[in-house]
């Protein structure tokens, strides 16, 4: 079973969350602000999904910003900035769907299609 990990005012989510029921492909929803991922959650994530940390982070939320990570991340170590992103579900890219062989950051159409080409209907 997939996780969903969202945000249910984000429209990015939304979106998201049609294209897996369109798809007819089966996923748990957890809201990233009132269950907010651990470290050890996002740790895992980080390694399973082979992206840089910075795709973790929600670049263009208002935490972000506010705590002008821009400027922080560079000089930050990977054990930091998972500490950081473990401290607000806000400061996470969203929403994060999150199998057993793979983690998905963001909702890009093209990257998630492979679910409903391998047939990731549970």
């Amino acid at each position: 079973m997939l996780t969903f990990i969202g945000y249910p005012k984000c429209t990015t989510c939304q979106k998201a969350r049609a294209w897996l029921d369109t798809h007819h492909i089966e996923y748990e929803m957890r809201d990233i602000k009132m269950e907010r991922p651990t470290l050890d959650e996002l740790t895992a994530w980080y390694r399973l999904s082979g992206q840089p940390l910075k795709k973790f982070f929600n670049t263009s939320g208002l935490l972000y910003k506010a705590m002008e990570l821009k400027n922080k991340l560079p000089s930050m170590s990977e054990e930091e900035m998972l500490v950081l992103l473990s401290t607000d579900g806000m400061l996470v890219k969203r929403p994060l769907l999150v199998g057993k062989d793979r983690v998905l950051i963001g909702f890009k159409e093209s990257q998630w299609s492979v679910l409903a080409d391998n047939g990731e209907k549970s």
